[in-house]
């Protein structure tokens, strides 16, 4: 399936990304695919279950093809992997830097790059401290989970919010879309983001302004909303 979508000029390579028929952890290069406009070859391996949510059921031959062929090694065995003009870079995160920065997406200066790139790293932690929250006893989780989407994402929100560099907005570092913006949307507004609870993620920056104003322009983005009218509906 090729993807066409619109933000910053179209790069004349080629590119091709590697993964699952699922969303992911490709999902947030694919977002970056669809706001740049940029076309690419999305090749999406076969993965079905013996029982239904059962990894241990897994099948996915396409895939242990490639491994046995030793065609993923570069990417330690795993997917995504990302073909560039043959060139292959593996690691989802090291990807999306790389696309972003293809794009014009990682700011306009060597700082604003680490500024973006921050933002992602307290993603990292947001979600470390999720799964600890996750991590408790079966007849704890109803009660850990309500604090987490009432009190703790909503903080963790207006932490990020506190450490964004000065800006007239409406995105997060230097005025234009970046990969912060796509990384913060797909955790917390997108269709089929991260946290099954919705609401909660929605409801999570309400009291946090430059973070909605951000979130809600990359919603606007309507070669995004075009990409979402068309993705095919996976399990994950």
């Amino acid at each position: 399936m090729d993807c066409f979508c619109a933000a910053a000029p179209k790069v004349m390579k080629s590119y091709k990304l590697v993964y699952f028929d699922a969303r992911g952890v490709a999902e947030t290069c694919r977002c970056l695919f669809a706001a740049a406009q940029q076309p690419y070859e999305d090749i999406r391996l076969s993965l079905t279950f013996g029982k239904p949510g059962d990894f241990s059921t897994i099948s996915r031959p396409e895939f242990d093809e490639m491994k046995s062929k030793g065609e993923l090694d570069i990417s330690l065995g795993k997917v995504p992997l990302l073909e560039v003009d043959g060139k292959k870079i593996g690691q989802s995160k090291a990807i999306e830097r790389y696309l972003a920065a293809d794009f014009g997406m990682m700011g306009g200066s060597s700082v604003e790059a680490a500024q973006i790139d921050q933002l992602g790293e307290t993603i990292r932690d947001l979600k470390d401290a999720y799964q600890k929250a996750k991590g408790v006893k079966e007849e704890e989780k109803a009660a850990a989970m309500e604090k987490w989407f009432k009190e703790e994402l909503p903080e963790w929100v207006r932490k990020a919010e506190k450490s964004l560099p000065p800006g007239t907005g409406p995105f997060l570092v230097g005025g234009k879309l970046s990969l912060a913006d796509i990384q913060w949307y797909g955790l917390l507004l997108a269709p089929s983001g991260f946290f099954d609870n919705t609401e909660g993620a929605k409801a999570s920056f309400q009291d946090s302004p430059r973070m909605k104003a951000a979130l809600l322009a990359v919603d606007a983005l309507p070669q995004l909303q075009e990409y979402f009218a068309k993705r095919k509906q996976t399990m994950f």
